[in-house]
């Protein structure tokens, strides 16, 4: 016997209803386009290709007027036998440990003694960042000041017995390094305090509630808590240390010029006489190029090693 079946009804399809359009991809609006091309292509046109041209010019023997001519390496092997090479090495390398650890010291202790809401912490917080926004050459002018033989530093020496400290703090190869960090570093300690700031700000307050009912002493809340959660934080602020370290000119050659004797030349200093005073662009950018291989490499050894700790 034949089964009849009923037929199957096939559901109508969706239209889209009356004045509006069936969705499709989202296009990018023409002035966005606009917006984010503009800054790329001044970008491109103001650093990438200067950055790419000091590369060449590296290899170059160039006075900035004449066609520039190519040497090959022998700019870098030029560097093997200056002094004031290896000089401006070693003291960039002192500026990095001392300027970079003690403003990392420095800012995480200010961030951490300043963390609490409590009456009054903004005007410290205020006083200790305001150096961050004055002019580095300022700076440096309100310092040399300070560092004058009949000077502030001096004459506060005199007022309290140390007058035998007494010292032409800028004029001596012993001290002039030294004298030149201080203004650095205190402008360098607020801009890494707001760093630390906004590190302790993302910590969960229940993981210090465990730690103090566990008995936890504050250094090991510290040690065990604090330090770890801010791995993130560290590896901004090593960036910015690093990068500053390596860029440091204003302050210097405000104050010094890299003497005496180039005992405060950094190699930023020594690349910037090189190129414009003695006027060979060449070994200038080749200097240029030794100080970014420098800045990068201490950065991605230490975002491999953060990486591969995370992992």
């Amino acid at each position: 016997m034949a089964v009849l079946t009923a037929p199957e009804r096939k559901s109508p399809a969706r239209t889209p209803a009356k004045g509006k359009r069936a969705r499709g991809p989202r296009r990018t609006p023409p002035l966005v386009l606009v917006f984010v091309l503009i800054p790329l292509l001044a970008e491109a046109v103001w650093v990438f290709w200067p950055a790419l041209q000091g590369f060449y010019l590296a290899l170059t023997d160039w006075d900035g007027v004449s066609a520039p001519r190519f040497v090959g390496l022998d700019n870098f092997q030029e560097m093997a036998h200056d002094e004031v090479f290896r000089s401006a090495t070693g003291h960039t390398v002192l500026w990095l440990v001392l300027f970079g650890g003690l403003s990392a010291l420095l800012g995480l202790a200010a961030a951490l003694l300043l963390q609490q809401e409590r009456r009054g912490v903004g005007f410290y917080r205020a006083a200790l960042f305001l150096p961050v926004v004055f002019s580095l050459v300022a700076t440096a002018l309100v310092w040399q000041a300070i560092y004058q033989p009949d000077g502030v530093l001096n004459q506060l020496l005199q007022s309290v017995g140390l007058g035998s400290l007494r010292h032409a703090w800028l004029a001596d190869q012993d001290t002039a390094l030294y004298a030149v960090i201080v203004p650095a570093l205190w402008r360098q300690i607020g801009y890494v305090m707001v760093l630390y700031l906004a590190g302790l700000k993302g910590i969960d307050p229940a993981l210090y509630e465990a730690a103090k009912v566990d008995g936890a002493t504050a250094w090991q809340r510290l040690r065990h808590i604090t330090l770890p959660q801010l791995r993130s934080v560290n590896a901004v602020v090593l960036s910015v240390i690093v990068i500053d370290s390596l860029r440091s000119f204003d302050v210097v050659w405000s104050l010094t010029r890299g003497g005496p004797y180039h005992s405060s030349e950094l190699l930023s200093t020594y690349m910037y006489s090189t190129a414009f005073q003695s006027l060979r662009l060449g070994y200038g950018s080749a200097l240029a190029v030794v100080i970014f291989v420098l800045a990068f490499g201490v950065i991605c050894s230490y975002l491999v090693r953060a990486f591969r700790e995370a992992d």
